[in-house]
């Protein structure tokens, strides 16, 4: 038999401690936790476990494995030095490990433990074979009412979970529904049961929503610290069906592969953020942080300190011990700049410093860090025009825009309109509790006649207002349930006013003039005309077809 040291009692500590309480290859020996009040502080009291405030307690204790889940900075290191001979895991590594070993362990547990859940369970045919008394007091139905009947017996019309598991061998989560003879709203989980390679039956596990709300709140806290260290979205879920929306995810796909820094330009809402997301998720970093940063979110005179940190007594009311920066804490992974136009130039300046040298130096403090950081940058404004106006550093936009990467606004893409509202519509059915499966083409065409100056966050505002008041057992949105803002010209009475034209058709303007000048040059090479204008030859072959240059 195995000791165990578990070292911090808070919810990792107390979720190992109720992992291996009763495991018959370890015996947990201790539990130590400064703070008496520890939920795994009390647990293990009640479980007769030693416990210690301090490590030092356990000295010369055969210990065999220790697991820190402090959470703390530092503390494994010293863990290994002070138990020389033991394994000292960090607590992140075994709370995944369990979580792997608990998905599995999940069926055997609902159907040997089956009073704990409402369960169902169908065979092979799509017949529900077996049903527990929590589903019986959760739904109303008996046994009589359901076994040896089509699954969807409980459910009315709606698409009955076990059938797509049993369609598609894939398991169903948090698959929103009605049940029961009061419609009550539940989540039901269902996975399939393989025996010898072959889906042999489907188990489902019901819960009502209103269980789920305790675990929500609890989660919530948890899901923010982690969308901060992981990258959310990949290019899968970026919708590109136009050919310019290719082009750019081509571009971005390349910008992945390539250690430079990144700079995504688009107006708002176009999705900037999700690019970066993605590149981050294709690139060899993947598997380390990915910090974001809003500069436009945070004070001017709090900035220098949350990107590079600072020293205990740095400043009035700064953190005993000081505290460290995103970009220390991305160190390894990637930092997302969003809205970097916003940073005042003395942040700019320390920034460029940091990009050049590799290494950042601490508000109040002398020491260089040294960090590995990838930069992913995003605007929407004209940084150009900040330049000439002295408001953004000329080597620092040099230093983040080696790789370039502009998001076309969404009505420059017409052709990505109706499957990114389809894919919203789905997205945001799980969100709203519907279960709407299409738009009708009235509505499409609606949409396509919208000039969407908020782009995609717009047309994803409009979807989700549209299906809040949809009724619930509606299953198309019908242009009468879009609510869309008619822009109407006012007449004015004054004498007309010089017409100003939007900087992106003047851009694209100039663009052409240059690529039409260049051909002509070249006598038409497209290969030397790329060359010239230091553009790749697809995006040069790209814009001719954009600006319909016969050459």
């Amino acid at each position: 038999m195995h000791h165990l040291l578990i070292v911090g009692a808070g919810h990792g500590g107390t979720e190992v401690l109720h992992a291996f309480q009763r495991s018959p290859l370890l015996t947990v020996i201790g539990v130590v936790d400064p703070n008496e009040h520890a939920i795994g502080v009390q647990l293990a009291k009640r479980g007769q476990i030693r416990v210690e405030t301090t490590w030092t307690a356990f000295e010369g204790t055969a210990i065999d494995f220790i697991i820190d889940a402090t959470g703390e900075h530092g503390v494994l290191e010293q863990l290994i030095q002070f138990f020389p001979e033991a394994a000292v895991l960090p607590g992140e590594f075994v709370r995944v490990l369990l979580e792997r070993l608990a998905e599995k362990e999940r069926m055997l547990e609902a159907i040997i433990h089956c009073t704990s859940e409402a369960i169902s369970v169908a065979d092979q045919a799509g017949e529900t074979m077996l049903i527990n008394p929590a589903y019986t007091r959760m739904t109303g139905y008996t046994e009589q009412d359901v076994i040896g009947k089509p699954a969807s017996a409980d459910i009315g019309m709606q698409e009955s979970v076990h059938l797509r598991v049993l369609e598609t061998g894939e398991s169903v989560r948090d698959a929103r529904m009605k049940i029961g003879q009061d419609r009550r709203d539940i989540i039901v989980n269902a996975a399939p049961v393989v025996v010898d390679g072959q889906v042999r039956g489907s188990v489902g596990v019901i819960r009502d929503i209103s269980e789920m709300k305790a675990l929500t709140k609890e989660l919530k806290a948890a899901k923010q610290k982690i969308r901060t260290l992981e990258a959310k979205y990949t290019f899968d879920d970026i919708i590109a069906e136009s050919e310019p929306m290719r082009f750019v995810v081509d571009q971005a796909k390349l910008a992945a592969t390539m250690p430079v820094n990144v700079l995504i330009r688009g107006e708002s809402g176009t999705g900037k953020e999700l690019f970066a997301h993605a590149i981050h998720a294709a690139s060899d970093r993947r598997y380390e942080q990915f910090v974001r940063v809003n500069c436009a979110a945070i004070a001017p005179s709090l900035l220098e300190s949350e990107l590079f940190g600072y020293e205990e007594g740095a400043f009035s009311g700064a953190r005993r011990g000081g505290k460290r920066g995103y970009f220390e804490e991305a160190h390894g992974g990637s930092l997302f700049l969003d809205e970097i136009g916003e940073l005042p130039l003395d942040v700019q300046a320390k920034l460029l410093r940091v990009l050049q040298e590799n290494e950042v130096v601490r508000v109040g403090g002398t020491k260089a860090v040294p960090v590995d950081v990838r930069i992913i940058a995003a605007t929407n404004a004209n940084l150009e025009q900040k330049i000439i106006t002295g408001e953004f550093r000329e080597d620092l936009y040099y230093r983040i825009n080696r790789l370039p990467i502009h998001i076309p606004a969404l009505r420059e893409r017409p052709d990505d309109l109706s499957p990114l509202a389809t894919h919203l519509l789905r997205k945001l059915n799980q969100s709203y509790g519907r279960s709407v499966e299409r738009i009708s083409e009235d509505a499409l065409e609606a949409i396509r006649k919208q000039t969407w100056k908020g782009n995609v966050r717009e047309l994803e505002n409009v979807i989700g207002r549209a299906l809040i008041f949809t009724d619930k057992t509606e299953q198309v949105l019908r242009k009468g349930h879009l609510q869309l803002v008619v822009t109407v010209t006012p007449k004015r009475s004054e004498r007309p006013k010089k017409e100003i034209k939007h900087l992106s058709d003047e851009m694209s303007y100039v663009e052409e003039q240059l690529i039409r000048e260049a051909l002509d040059v070249v006598n038409g090479n497209k290969t030397e005309a790329a060359k010239q204008l230091g553009i790749s030859l697809r995006a040069l072959y790209y814009k001719v077809e954009r600006f319909n240059i016969q050459c």
